[in-house]
């Protein structure tokens, strides 16, 4: 799932992710379709305990009081980007209510700067507590933009798969 969503915006980093991973582009679309025939099955498990069959237990479970629910935050730490934990964040019932990559405990990425931003190392959060930063919902459940003055980032899935500039409006000029 992971991989299909970030190739559609980083189809060039793709074949270094695959080798890394030990596997090829076919192996790649079997896994995709293993998850979607998973995720459309009515037989298949739902919310966490999906994640949990594809995934294995959770490396790390946490409780967090949201007002007066309870939620859960689960982590698995995967292979290609051991700098980031799958987050996946639960209601009371199970229900998946965010799932993301996030930083991991330790990570050795510095911390992202203004016009220093690393594709496929910075997550939303590294990103969304720059000054002047404004987190925008694109409306699909697997991206999210973060405006800074003078560019875009876009993420899928939490991680940053690309940074653009925004052209000076009218009557403007860049320094």
């Amino acid at each position: 799932m992971l991989m299909r969503r970030m190739g559609d915006l980083r189809p060039d980093l793709l074949p270094a992710a695959l080798t890394r991973l030990d596997a090829d582009r076919a192996e790649a679309r079997a896994a995709h379709q293993r998850w979607q025939e998973l995720r459309h099955s009515r037989r298949a498990p739902r919310g966490l305990a999906l994640r949990t069959a594809v995934l294995g237990p959770p490396g790390e479970v946490t409780a967090e009081n949201f007002g007066d629910v309870s939620l859960s935050v689960c982590r698995w730490r995967l292979p290609l980007w051991p700098h980031l934990d799958w987050q996946v964040v639960t209601g009371p019932d199970g229900d998946v209510l965010d799932e993301q990559l996030v930083r991991a405990a330790g990570s050795p990425v510095p911390a992202a700067r203004p016009g220093a931003l690393r594709v496929w190392e910075h997550v939303v959060g590294d990103v969304a507590d720059l000054p002047g930063a404004v987190v925008v919902d694109p409306g699909v459940t697997s991206r999210v933009e973060v405006h800074l003055p003078g560019a875009r980032a876009r993420f899928v899935w939490g991680l940053l798969q690309q940074v653009t500039t925004d052209p000076p409006a009218a009557g403007e000029t860049q320094a």
